[in-house]
């Protein structure tokens, strides 16, 4: 399939629950004129303690955007994320197809969109690192308990199940989190004159109009995997990797 954009966001390479080998099957099964890679697509965090370790398919994934760049001509824009926030020592950076930086504007059939990562609007996030630091290893080990859940569930022959996708869409605290992140990235868009906003940072894919602002989430590929995709019209999709691979097999 091609499209005219895909946004993949939350890849988190560097880390063993990263799901970097389905991201790299998904992105070299579709071509798109503009690749937005939205934030938290390495996981510097997790790189910098003791005893991490960096993989073949991570370097697969990175292989594959390359390869897009240079053969397919596809426009790489990489928004840095609070995960890769190492990269606010080089951005903004522009080298041939490849351009990274903090955040971005989006022009298509004469809208605007506001591409940030998310994390800017995260007050524990930006304020209290630690806080943050510490209620991410909380999930790691969340992914990784859910990571052995479902290579149990495979052997029975059942499909993939995010159990932190669930905790986040039941527990109260998570769903008001959300709905305040959503309305709040919605509102500051609508007040710098933009059409929508594309982001990541929270894990959960979404189209919503909010208002007059079109919010656009392309989720992550460690619980959701899932890509947000725009076609030659300016119509707005998400692709879950368990519905690609279904109609891949069946090809």
């Amino acid at each position: 399939m091609h499209y005219k954009t895909i946004v993949l966001s939350d890849i988190h390479l560097g880390t063993p629950e990263s799901k970097a080998k389905e991201a790299t099957k998904f992105l070299k099964n579709h071509t798109c004129d503009l690749l937005i890679l939205n934030g938290d697509i390495f996981d510097g965090w997790y790189l910098k303690r003791l005893g991490s370790k960096w993989k073949k398919k991570h370097n697969r994934f990175i292989r594959q955007v390359l390869k897009k760049m240079e053969k397919q001509n596809t426009q790489v824009i990489y928004v840095r994320g609070n995960h890769d926030d190492f990269l606010d020592n080089v951005v903004p950076l522009y080298i041939g197809n490849l351009t990274i930086v903090k955040q971005y504007v989006y022009e298509s059939f004469g809208k605007k969109y506001w591409v940030i990562h998310g994390d800017v609007f995260d007050s524990i996030t930006t304020h209290m690192k630690w806080l943050s630091k510490l209620g991410d290893m909380g999930y790691n080990l969340l992914v990784k308990i859910n990571k052995w859940y479902n290579i149990y569930r495979a052997k029975r022959g059942l499909p993939y199940y995010s159990m932190s996708r669930e905790i986040k869409a039941k527990v109260k605290q998570a769903v008001s989190y959300i709905s305040d992140f959503q309305k709040e990235l919605a509102s500051l868009a609508h007040s710098r004159g933009y059409h929508g906003v594309i982001c990541g940072h929270i894990h959960t894919p979404a189209i919503e109009q909010i208002g007059n602002i079109l919010y656009l989430n392309s989720g992550d590929w460690v619980e959701s995997l899932s890509a947000l995709v725009e076609d030659e019209e300016g119509n707005w999709n998400i692709i879950w990797y368990q519905d690609f691979i279904r109609e891949y097999k069946e090809l």
